[in-house]
């Protein structure tokens, strides 16, 4: 790569020559990839060459991620594809290459932001020694099926013979328990070949009885040949169990795996984690930082419960699945619940919230809320009462911990080592992908945003978790042309703290996307008129159409406009503002339609949240500069499910849109719900909704760095709707395929579970516990994590 990439700037050396001067010539010690393709291109234009744009040096651009100038040095990061990194140096004078480890990369970074380390040789984070033999993906359509990989790969060795994998299945199945009660076989079979001979015997009984037959009129003949519940509800049902059975030992495929371990009963109770902001069922959404995912979670239980209901019921098994959602108790609860210590979830028939408080170094409760950024130093004691309570209130452990967000991902490590219980891991978001060069210069931002402590939680969290889910490719691995979140945990640095050098691995099997949906009892097309709660829509007029009131700004002058809607957290990242200011600056966009703006607060002093205090600012100038109050309507209001699914429908009535404008958007709920009720929907670029949006067909991708291309497609879309008003109802109809197509909690919930079935198995009968990692990550974390979380 190194002698290629010095070949080609030669053969085109002045051309080289001049850009790297231009990029020197900036005087900034670091350029982004946007910033390297712009000079690129303004060299282009000044040379008047037409054939450099597809030179060599051209496709060198193309690549690079990041320059980092430390003169006559010019040092490039080389993303040559997906997960596949290089890193060399150019001289700009002689333009001689220099091939530059990873580790060598980041030491030129740290010097221009640290001139003068406390270390000249800082603690390098290496997690890639570890996984050296263990089977990794290699291509880049693989990332996200880690699952059907560790399957095809596994399944090979684990049933050759010298390695006795076939008896790690009998071993597997006779452990089978359920509060003390065997399930599946009892001791009557003793190995593999009883084993056949026990199915076989069977086979032949079940054959003889009507399909429909229940397991209690056959329990106690199977149970005589060493058989336990657990097979089937019926004696079909049974059968078709012992055949699967049968044909893996007799021809093991990943296929036949699969298929068997989904019928295996495994999981009975679950442990889920989300310890910040207010996690309630009413009255939440809104808080700091309380949002989407409290949503996701309650919608998430809601499905996973009736799929664990659904599969024991075919596994003949009388068990009460149990749920249980553990957060943090907040005794200043600002009128939710949030201070009671046990909430029944609602729509489920077990699920409960249990809530834990934090402690202060005196055993004190901490009564007040605390922002996601500085509860660090409360998780490890959290942790410890979470197990108490947990063993208490189910008897014993959990079948699986599911984490969410980083200190979420965080707890459900400590309990997951200190259990031995299957961990599952969702980000939710990964804070560093947000904030530009949040790692590079933490010292900054530490004070206010912690990044230090979070990054190092998000290291341990990622590298515990027997399996991580995401909502899109994009989360693990970005694009050809942008960076996936877990990707950017691959190599960074903390100047003065560590480096890191292999955080994480996108090619890594524990991967696998899960995609959320919709609520499809709350979030349905506006066509279907049958579920249509009209009752709500005098209070949706009121809302869209009123008059003033305390916790609105502007009143509609003409109601007969269509509505573009927005619905958001106030924060930076998801840019209502930036909408707001588009909307503004377009005259025929404020011709054509109204705005709609459900966000955040409209008076500051009902804030607690520095960012979305400035963010209210700054909407209030928008109206003042813009004369905004007879075209738009800001609500400060949180609306609950119900109310905000009829408000989506009925602005869909008025052949409305939903934009969601956010400059970075791990998922996208809202878009989701969105489309499920039949609004055309125009969102942004980055992030989840470019893989839920078909671009044209279900709905529409918007960069929110260009926001007069934004409004100028938008405008396009109405006024092409004005015309052709079939336009409007063939996007929408593709909104709905798209998210029934896709994105369903009855998929979602269906997938989950396999795939805590199969890693479960896979971590019993393998290495995938990965004890050495597990005991580098537990010094990691006594020796780096412990330090920074406790400095208040």
């Amino acid at each position: 790569m190194t002698h290629q990439l010095e070949e080609s700037l030669q053969a085109q050396r002045e051309a080289a020559y001049l850009l790297l001067r231009r990029y020197l010539a900036l005087g900034r010690p670091f350029l982004l990839k946007s910033q390297l393709h712009d000079e690129f291109d303004a060299l282009c234009q000044d040379i008047d060459d037409a054939s450099l744009a597809d030179s060599p040096l051209a496709h060198m651009v193309e690549h690079c991620q990041e320059a980092v100038l430390a003169a006559p040095w010019v040092c490039l990061a080389l993303r040559q594809r997906i997960g596949r990194w290089s890193f060399v140096r150019i001289h700009a004078d002689d333009l001689s290459v220099e091939p530059l480890t990873v580790g060598h990369f980041l030491e030129v970074k740290e010097r221009l932001v640290c001139p003068n380390p406390r270390h000249e040789r800082p603690l390098e984070f290496d997690i890639e020694p570890f996984n050296r033999e263990f089977p990794q993906m290699r291509e880049t359509r693989s990332i996200g099926r880690g699952v059907e990989f560790l399957n095809r790969k596994l399944s090979s060795q684990l049933f050759d013979r010298a390695n006795g994998g076939l008896s790690k299945l009998f071993l597997f199945l006779r452990e089978h328990r359920c509060d003390g009660r065997p399930l599946m076989i009892n001791d009557r079979i003793d190995g593999v070949d009883a084993l056949r001979t026990a199915i076989r015997d069977a086979e032949k009984r079940l054959a003889r009885r009507d399909r429909d037959t229940p397991w209690t009129e056959i329990a106690h003949e199977l149970q005589h040949l060493g058989f336990e519940p657990g097979w089937g509800r019926d004696a079909g049902r049974v059968l078709d169990s012992m055949r699967l059975l049968s044909e893996l030992l007799e021809a093991p495929s990943p296929e036949s795996l699969e298929r068997f371990l989904a019928r295996i009963p495994m999981i009975f109770s679950l442990l889920i984690l989300s310890p910040h902001g207010f996690f309630g069922q009413a009255g939440v959404l809104g808080l700091p930082d309380t949002g989407g995912q409290v949503v996701y979670i309650l919608d998430q239980v809601r499905a996973l419960e009736r799929e664990m209901r659904d599969r024991l019921s075919e596994q003949g098994l009388e068990i009460e699945p149990r749920i249980r959602v553990v957060t943090r108790l907040i005794p200043e609860a600002r009128g939710t619940t949030c201070d009671q210590a046990e909430e029944a979830i609602s729509g489920t028939e077990d699920a409960r919230i249990l809530r834990v408080p934090f402690r202060g170094d005196d055993g004190e409760i901490v009564s007040h809320w605390i922002s996601r950024f500085e509860i660090w130093p409360y998780l490890e004691r959290f942790a410890d009462e979470v197990e108490r309570t947990i063993l208490a209130d189910l008897g014993g452990r959990p079948d699986l911990i599911i984490g969410n967000y980083s200190d979420g991902n965080l707890v459900a490590s400590l309990l997951s080592a200190r259990m031995h219980v299957t961990q599952c891991n969702i980000a939710h978001a990964l804070e560093k992908t947000k904030y530009l060069y949040s790692d590079l210069y933490w010292k900054d931002n530490d004070a206010q945003y912690h990044f230090a402590t979070q990054f190092t939680a998000d290291l341990i969290a990622m590298n515990s978790a027997d399996f991580i889910i995401t909502s899109t490719y994009q989360e693990i691995a970005g694009t050809d042309d942008e960076i996936g979140q877990y990707e950017s945990y691959m190599h960074f640095s903390m100047p003065d703290l560590y480096r890191v050098v292999q955080g994480i691995n996108v090619f890594d099997p524990k991967f696998n996307i899960v995609s959320p949906g919709a609520d499809e009892r709350v979030y349905f097309p506006y066509t279907d008129t049958g579920q249509r709660i009209t009752g709500l829509h005098t209070e949706i007029d009121d809302l869209l159409y009123g008059g003033a009131r305390d916790d609105a700004r502007g009143v509609l002058a003409d109601p007969g406009r269509p509505v573009i809607f927005t619905m958001a957290r106030l924060d930076r990242i998801k840019n209502i503002t930036g909408l707001v200011s588009w909307y503004a600056e377009h005259p025929t966009l404020r011709e054509l339609a109204n705005l709609v703006v459900v966000a955040g607060a409209v008076d500051p002093r009902h804030s607690d949240d520095h960012e979305e205090q400035a963010q209210i600012e700054r909407m209030h100038a928008l109206f003042d500069d813009h004369d905004l109050d007879r075209c738009v309507r800001w609500l400060g209001v949180r609306l609950d499910k119900t109310l905000s699914g009829e408000l989506y429908r009925c602005i869909a009535d008025r052949r409305g849109v939903f934009v969601q404008p956010a400059l970075f958007e791990a998922f996208g709920l809202t878009v989701i719900e969105a489309m499920a009720s039949g609004l055309p929907t125009f969102a942004t670029r980055y992030g989840g909704p470019l893989e839920i949006i078909r671009h044209g067909t279900s709905g529409f991708h918007i960069d929110p760095n260009h926001g007069e291309t934004a409004s100028a497609e938008l405008a396009a879309f109405l006024e092409r709707c004005q015309k052709d008003p079939a336009h409007w109802d063939a996007i929408s109809r593709g909104a709905i395929a798209r998210v029934e197509e896709r994105y369903t909690w009855r998929l979602y919930a269906e997938r989950m579970m396999t795939l805590s079935r199969i890693y479960g198995f896979w971590k019993y009968v393998t290495n995938l516990e990965r004890a050495e990692t597990r005991r580098y990550l537990e010094m990691f974390h006594a020796l780096q994590y412990r330090p920074l979380a406790l400095l208040k």
